[in-house]
């Protein structure tokens, strides 16, 4: 989740003093992944990153007795300097069993029990059933469907047809043509979606449970958009060398030199790879002291010539170059 550093009183705002929360500043939210996938979905590696930073996020607040309440793509925002998708926006949160908010989730990621609630509270009437941590969980389950989808699930939601029978309609997106992600066997995504979106908040899988579903077990690796819109400390860049240039020894330290200078402009350079063999034959990887600079570095050096090539830069899981791991093909 979100790091909180501080908070802070402005006594100088218009409306008079106002508290202010200083936060750890983050990246592209899914909402925009979501605007930038075009209605062809989110590749497999995301969804299930997505899914499963924000399942541990939720284990350790519904643990400590927290509901998140608010949970939609633009409250999902990636972490450049640790790697991984973290939850914001707490405004509405409350510790179960002590609801003090009755208008809870937003329109289309709201859990039916929810929904009821909201309606009695417009009403002036009191629920009888309140509300869990299962309604977070009900909210990802969207959230993941429009990953997968790449459509906006709103009005679907909210149709008679949905809440005569959900199952059918989710069936229904897997199996659609349209459906970029259908190619790849994805019924343990399917199934894991289903467990969240039970109306019976009592049958809805909880996050602990749902991180054992066997679709974290399966490895998928990142398509190059994937590491062209999220931020690491890494960067890598195509279409720099050739074969010629990797087998003659003193072009090749040459090159590197003049890549290791090129990239310290933007900040100090931590290490700088550059793979004789596949896989990863031929890419430069640099990793930066912060994602900060890889991030300057990659928008000055995409689509600049460098000896007679346009230089094509991305980032790369600091995870995975740290253990050595070079994705070779890259859809």
């Amino acid at each position: 989740i979100v790091t909180l550093y501080g908070v802070f009183t402005n006594h100088y705002s218009a409306n008079g003093p106002s508290r202010c929360l200083l936060l750890e500043l983050l990246d592209i939210s899914v909402s925009e992944l979501l605007l930038h996938s075009s209605n062809q979905g989110c590749s497999m590696w995301m969804i299930q990153h997505c899914a499963r930073d924000v399942l541990e996020a939720l284990a350790f607040l519904h643990h400590k007795g927290y509901v998140h309440a608010d949970l939609k793509p633009r409250n999902i925002l990636w972490s450049a300097e640790e790697e991984c998708f973290k939850l914001i926006d707490f405004g509405l949160s409350f510790k179960e069993g002590n609801q003090d908010v009755k208008y809870i989730q937003t329109d289309g990621y709201r859990a039916p029990e929810a929904e009821l609630q909201n309606c009695l509270a417009q009403a002036g009437l009191q629920s009888e059933t309140e509300c869990t941590s299962a309604v977070d969980l009900w909210s990802l389950g969207i959230v993941l469907l429009e990953m997968f989808s790449g459509m906006k699930l709103k009005h679907t939601v909210q149709s008679q047809e949905w809440k005569t029978n959900s199952s059918a309609i989710i069936d229904r997106i897997f199996a659609s043509e349209g459906v970029v992600n259908s190619a790849i066997p994805a019924y343990h995504l399917r199934d894991l979606i289903k467990s969240m979106l039970h109306c019976d908040q009592g049958k809805r899988a909880s996050a602990e449970k749902a991180l054992c579903s066997p679709f974290f077990s399966i490895p998928f690796a990142p398509h190059i958009e994937d590491l062209v819109m999220l931020p690491t400390p890494v960067l890598r860049l195509l279409n720099v060398l050739s074969d010629a240039s990797l087998q003659c020894e003193e072009e090749y330290e040459d090159i590197l030199e003049d890549i290791r200078e090129e990239c310290q402009k933007y900040g100090p350079v931590v290490s700088l790879l550059i793979p004789k063999e596949n896989p990863g034959k031929g890419q430069v990887f640099v990793e930066y002291a912060n994602a900060g600079d890889s991030k300057a570095a990659q928008k000055m050096l995409t689509g600049k010539i460098f000896d007679g090539k346009f230089v094509v830069a991305t980032f790369y899981p600091l995870s995975a170059y740290k253990r050595g791991y070079l994705y070779q093909n890259l859809l």
